[in-house]
């Protein structure tokens, strides 16, 4: 299986890229990955930032329908949708003007690790923070 993303850039973009993360596909469903996920980051210092139609307001913080309505620099994208949706959620990170992109667990889209990385941003694909992170230690 290949890696998207080595563990230096898991460590990068976890420790050095920014503590502001839009999480892509976040709810207020606590059933969901998504949520979990958040409330991990959340615990080592990042502020988490909900995108999804609802734009519902998430762990205390505001809620947005799309990345480009948050009004302000995010730093990290980690996107929880499936693979076919994904890609378009990458180009929408780039044009945001993020650093980074993080696809979730069983996420992948070759192309558009491609296209994001050619962009200039780092990318890990595949891979969970809420894993990640605990290790840096």
């Amino acid at each position: 299986m290949t890696s998207y993303g080595d563990d230096a850039t898991v460590r990068e973009i976890l420790t050095g890229t920014g503590d502001t993360w839009a999480v892509v596909g976040l709810s207020d469903n606590t059933a969901r990955a998504a949520y979990g996920v958040a409330g991990v980051l959340q615990r080592y210092g990042k502020r988490v930032v909900p995108v999804h139609p609802k734009a519902e307001t998430v762990l205390g913080e505001q809620g947005y329908a799309s990345l480009a309505e948050i009004p302000f620099p995010v730093d990290v994208v980690d996107v929880f949708v499936n693979s076919a949706l994904a890609g378009e959620v990458a180009d929408q990170a780039v044009a945001a003007g993020a650093k980074a992109v993080w696809f979730q667990l069983g996420v992948v889209d070759e192309a558009a690790y491609a296209r994001t990385r050619t962009a200039g941003l780092s990318m890990v694909m595949d891979r969970c923070p809420a894993i990640e992170i605990p290790r840096l230690g």
